[in-house]
């Protein structure tokens, strides 16, 4: 048995499950074995892999069958910029795109906005435009590609532009495929990137899930997101928890507004965190298939297997990731991308080991990009389904973890569900008193990060990426050749339909948008016309 902190010959260990009532493991919790193993009904607890409710992973066959989608994350500078940075990739063998915007089309300005200044394809690609969104597919072929949109606030619009460039490549919307973010309660919580009020904005969600149910059967309505919750500080139980409590609110809302739950079921995804403690990882993403598939069963009455399975992409945990001795990092994102093949994950994104310094330089995208094709193709680990299932420590660890979760899940009931959990700050409560325990054992060395607080040795410079800062007059250069060359008009009586629309609480907003933004309209034109409406969102709670 290993002895505690500070004893003589031992080693400082930080908590499993950190952060929760009664989640701390006991020193006697270190092993494992067929008498601590508690008596379960194992079909019930577990079940066949591809069978209900998916503990052992969503498919029969496992990797066996197919890999999982390698989707690096990428975008930067203008349209062209990461349109070579996808073709690049692409043509190391990623097999998915995965869509970056810069903060002002995350949060509805247009480049030339005074409040863009200087923030202009600085953390993703500036997209204000179809032509815009034009150049950054080009040559792209959109029906044969899988694209994932990092996006919320701004996601109809977003869509509504993917959309229409499809429509101009011959793509019908039927054939497209891929993922848009579009999870508003997230960003409340730990990223900050809304716009609207939360509950006009859960209308625009659900006009999502009703618009792609008809016109986009291919396409993940929404990517709901504990990924961003793991960063601010969350356990892995809260990721799970809040991340889960979050779906239960968006299929609220769904069914509120009628809509059929094994129909827009079936094409929600999640997006979970990969972080450092291996085992706990992948417990987490089993518990988390589990738990979901038995909410969707058991509390909304899902009848269809398919809107019963949790499927997930993951990210590997950027802030895990240290400016202190960076090429350390490939060794950290190699085991959490492990632990996200191990739990099962459908879509992968492996951080390059320069994020703490910068956007991914080319060769370390590369590098990056090929930790997945390692694991994939030499380690072996694609040879089994569900490789872990049945350990007695992974067992015992997915059932806590599940417990935690459905305590957290509980506590959000209680409160009136998730938009009311959020106003009342307890989820940013819970978060924020995790994160500065989590800080605390770095300080006191009961938690070891390697190069930061222990083993800290100096380290050879590594290239950051720039971004060139000409890029943004000429961004702002093309959205004044754009307006002057459309159609004002088209583009103002398509505005004043949106505008209409918006007022009326049974309108679906994606058709509006839609036209709005093929008459010319820009990213901050059609997101003012919502604003106008519905207002704009400021932080009130004090936590």
């Amino acid at each position: 048995m290993s002895t505690r902190s500070g004893s003589k010959g031992g080693r400082p260990r930080a908590p499993v499950l950190s952060g929760g009532p009664g989640e701390g493991p006991s020193d006697a919790d270190a092993l494992y074995d067929h008498r601590t193993a508690p008596e379960r009904d194992v079909e019930r607890a577990l079940g066949a892999p591809g069978a209900y409710p998916f503990t052992r992973g969503l498919h029969p066959g496992g990797y066996r069958d197919r890999l999982w989608t390698m989707r690096q994350y990428a975008g930067f500078g203008t349209a062209e910029e990461s349109n070579r940075r996808y073709r690049y990739l692409l043509a190391q063998g990623q097999t998915g795109l995965s869509v970056a915007f810069d903060l002002p089309t995350q949060m509805g300005r247009d480049g030339d906005h005074p409040s863009a200044r200087g923030e202009v394809g600085r953390v993703g690609v500036a997209v204000s435009t179809l032509g815009d969104m034009r150049r950054l597919f080009e040559g792209l072929p959109l029906g044969e590609v899988s694209t994932s949109m990092t996006i919320n606030a701004t996601a109809p619009i977003l869509l509504a532009l993917y959309l229409a460039v499809g429509e101009e490549q011959g793509v019908p919307p039927a054939a497209l495929r891929g993922t848009v973010q579009n999870d508003i309660l997230k960003e409340y919580v730990a990223r900050g990137t809304y716009i609207y009020p939360p509950r006009p904005s859960l209308r625009l969600i659900r006009d999502v899930f009703a618009f792609a149910g008809e016109q986009l059967p291919s396409f993940n309505t929404i990517s709901i997101s504990g990924y961003h919750m793991r960063e601010a500080g969350a356990t892995a139980a809260q990721e799970l928890g809040f991340t889960l409590a979050d779906g239960i609110e968006y299929v609220r809302t769904a069914l509120d507004a009628g809509l059929d739950i094994d129909r827009f079921g079936a094409q929600l995804s999640f997006f979970f965190n990969g972080h450092n403690n291996l085992l706990e990882e992948v417990a987490k993403f089993r518990a988390a298939r589990r738990l979901w598939a038995r909410i969707m069963r058991e509390r909304f009455g899902s009848k269809n297997e398919r809107a019963q399975q949790l499927r997930f992409h993951c990210q590997t945990a950027g802030v895990t990731l240290q400016a202190q001795q960076p090429h350390v990092n490939v060794v950290r994102v190699a085991l959490q991308a492990l632990a996200a093949v191990l739990g099962g994950c459908q879509s992968l994104h492996t951080n390059s080991f320069d994020e703490a310094l910068g956007l991914p330089t080319e060769p370390a995208a590369t590098l990056a990009l090929r930790t997945q094709q390692v694991i994939a193709y030499e380690t072996g680990v694609t040879d089994f389904v569900d490789p872990l299932g049945g350990s007695y420590a992974v067992e015992a660890l997915t059932d806590r973890i599940e417990h935690a979760a459905e305590g957290f899940i509980a506590r959000v009931d209680e409160l009136g569900g998730m938009v009311a959990a959020i106003e009342q700050g307890y989820v940013q409560r819970e978060i924020q008193a995790s994160a500065y325990r989590y800080q605390l054992e770095i300080e006191d060395k009961r938690r070891i990060v390697v190069g930061q607080n222990e083993f800290v040795s100096e380290a050879a410079p590594v290239p950051v990426l720039r971004v060139d800062p000409a890029l943004e007059q000429q961004q702002c250069e093309r959205l004044a050749a754009w307006r002057a060359a459309r159609d004002a008009p088209a583009c103002a009586g398509a505005l004043a339909a949106l505008d209409a629309a918006a007022r009326r609480e049974d309108a679906n907003l994606m058709p509006p948008v839609l036209a709005a933004v093929k008459a010319g309209a820009t990213v901050g034109e059609v997101s003012d016309v919502l604003r106008g409406v519905f207002g704009e969102h400021v932080e009130s709670v004090t936590v």
